[in-house]
Parts: structure tokens; sequence; C-alpha cells
């Protein structure tokens, strides 16, 4: 059965999911701003920077395929931690990485093992809390995307610049040992899934996920959601400090605003999502989100408030439209297919941000003195997605909604 937590204990489950999530999403962003000195170390273009980048999401991916034939055969507890200690191992070999080739190989790893985090975190979200209360709770477990980059990433950036870029990798992996061994101690067994009386066969479940209609139409909005960010997001730093002439200590300041500004309307938009309406907060938060996003893209020769005003919209509003999108998602299946469901779901959002990488990377170019080009026409394909994702939401149908 579904364990009934008091407030205090869901309250720490939500705490112990939001800092696995933390830890795996700024291992993922913390490459990002880096961009600028492994291009410059290992002497890269733009499209082999967003291998580098899509590697760890294109290996997540599979992953998460993979993962789709075993989630439901174990105790979410079981595999949260196994997979999380993995991933924390591979984090370490980045760190350890000599040179690109060695650090493709350890993003690569790190990827496999993180790939199923995000999609048991939300499992266990959605298995825990009530659809009326998931909003909140999807909420506090989506501010980790928040504080690593209020606080994550210009903590990642400071070590890079002060030690070496192997540092922060080395930083996250003991901040995994610290969470994997309070994870342990705090989470409950969650195993109800294991003891459902429907409870099918793993494939007759994959094959159950994959042919109801439903289910595609989510996994279409998953993506889309996704590919409308990626295709912007890993050159933002490049761009910034290449054509807007932002210095190198100045852009911290980029996702200590946009992070610190999301930590602040992250509740806002999960409690408007329960009160308002999952699907609805979703369409206007993903045609609200293309301003900010072609602008990014368009904000060379303006002052430096001026790009933190931009670069802090994006954030909040990408950041926000995944609150109800991820609430919606979650709940368009039944429980007993939820966890085959929601790893087929990460395997979808990692393709489509590796997918959207390498379409970026191979649309920007670079002119003779050194600048991006055509950084806005990667935006344009993120407004064309964003706005697909809010017409398709549209025609999900949530399980444990009001008539």
């Amino acid at each position: 059965m579904i364990p009934h937590l008091t407030p205090r204990r869901e309250r720490w489950l939500l705490l112990t999911l939001a800092g696995i999530q933390f830890t795996h999403i700024l291992d993922f962003m913390i490459m990002m701003p880096l961009g600028p000195q492994f291009t410059a170390l290992f002497g890269i273009s733009n499209a082999q920077f967003g291998l580098l980048v899509s590697a760890y999401t294109l290996s997540a991916g599979l992953s998460g395929l993979m993962a789709a034939t075993y989630i439901d055969r174990f105790s979410r507890k079981q595999l949260l931690l196994t997979m999380y200690t993995l991933f924390g191992l591979a984090t370490l070999a980045c760190g350890l990485a000599p040179d690109y080739f060695w650090l493709m190989a350890a993003r690569i790893a790190a990827g496999l093992f993180g790939g199923v985090l995000s999609a048991l975190a939300q499992t266990i979200v959605a298995d825990v809390i009530p659809f009326e209360r998931r909003g909140r709770a999807m909420s506090v477990v989506m501010t980790s995307f928040s504080v690593s980059t209020v606080a994550g990433v210009p903590l990642g950036l400071f070590l890079a610049a002060h030690f070496n870029w192997h540092a922060p990798f080395f930083g996250i992996a003991l901040l995994v040992g610290l969470l994997a061994w309070g994870a342990w101690q705090t989470l409950p067994r969650l195993d109800a899934h294991l003891h459902h009386p429907e409870r099918v066969n793993v494939w007759r479940g994959i094959g159950q996920v994959l042919a109801e209609p439903n289910h595609l139409k989510a996994f279409g909005v998953s993506g889309l959601m996704m590919f409308a960010s990626f295709t912007v997001i890993p050159y933002i730093t490049i761009y910034l400090q290449s054509n807007a002439g932002m210095q190198t200590d100045e852009v911290p300041w980029v996702y200590l605003c946009g992070g610190l500004t999301t930590l602040l309307t992250a509740r806002y938009f999960g409690r408007l999502t329960d009160r308002v309406g999952k699907v609805k907060v979703f369409q206007r938060l993903a045609l609200a989100v293309t301003l900010p996003l072609m602008a990014t893209t368009l904000s060379q020769g303006l002052p430096l408030w001026g790009l933190l005003l931009i670069s802090t919209s994006f954030f909040a509003m990408m950041s926000g439209r995944m609150i109800p999108g991820m609430a919606m998602i979650s709940s368009s299946v039944e429980p007993r297919l939820r966890g085959t469901f929601m790893t087929l779901n990460s395997a979808v959002q990692s393709a489509s941000m590796g997918l959207a990488a390498l379409v970026g990377g191979l649309i920007i170019g670079r002119d003779a003195q050194g600048h991006l080009t055509l950084y806005w026409v990667a935006g344009l394909l993120g407004v064309l997605a964003s706005g697909l994702s809010a017409w398709l939401a549209g025609r999900l149908r949530l399980q444990g909604a009001p008539a």
C-alpha cells in the first residue's frame, strides 16, 4: 500500500528528493558556464562542445530506455540509492579526467546512471502525494533547479576560477556521498507498486504505456518542452562573453539572479498550478517563456543590467513551466504504470535535450572576430517547440482530475 506519511516525514521526503535532484541538475548545468574554458583548453569547436553536453543527455536517454525494463521490479528506495551512488562515482571520474576524450567517457557514464534519477524522484512524488497537492509537492522538488543556479553554479565557477575546472566535479561527488547517506536514513520503503493487484509483466507494461495515445501525447509535450530550452541554454555563457561583452567574473551573476528569482517564484507557480489547473498554467508559461528565450539570442549591445533582466526572466519562466508541466505529465498515467511511464518520459526528455544541443551547435557558427552567428535561429526553433508543447498539452487527459 502507498505509505501514509506524517507532514514532517513528507517534508523530509521532498527535501531529500530535492537534494538528489540538485546534484543531478548541477552536474549537468555546470558544464554550460564552463564552455569558454573547455573550448579554449581543448581547442574544440561549438559543435564539439555541444557534443560534450549532449553526451550526458543522450546516454541518459539510453539509460531511461533500459531502465523501463526494470524500474518497476525494485523498491524505489533501493533503486534510487544504487543509481545515485554510481552517479556519484561517475561524477568523480569527470573530475579526474585528464583530457577531452576521458571527460567525454566520464560524461557518458554519468548520464547512464544519472538519467534515471529525475524519473525516480518524480515517480516517488506522484506515488506518495495526492493529486490535489501534487503541484505544490512538485514545486519543492523542482526548486532544486533554482538552488543549483543560485548557489551551485556560482560556487562551481568560483572553484573553477580559484583552482581548476576539475574542482566543481570533486565538490559534487562529495555532496552526492553525503546526500546518499541522508536518503538511506530518511526515505521510506516505497515498494507499494510491487504489491499492486494489477501489476503486469515488464514488457507488457512497456507495451501498454506505448499503446496509449494519451501517453504518446504526454511524451510529445515533454520532449518539446525540453527541446525548446536546450537549443539556447548550452551556449548562453559563450554568447554573453563573446558577443555581449560580459566579463568572466560577471557570469556568476547570471545564474545567481536567475536562480534566486526562480527560487522565490517556484512556490507561487506550484500554488497557481493547483488552484488554476495544471494544463492552463503550463500553456500560459510555455507561451510566456518565448519572449525572454528569443531576447536571450538578440541581447548583444545591452548593458549588464539589461542582460541580467533578460536572462533572469528566461530562467524564471523556463523553471516555472516545468512545475505544472511535470505535475501534468506525471498525472497522465495510471499509478500501476507510472514507474515505466516516467522512466520512458525521462528518456524522451534526455534525448530531446541532447538533440537540441546538437542542433544548436550545428546551427550556430563563429565569425572572424570569434562572435557567435545564427544564435537567433536556434532561438526561433525553441520558440516553435514551446508553442507546439502548449498546443499539445491542451489535448492531454489527466488521471485523478475532476471531471
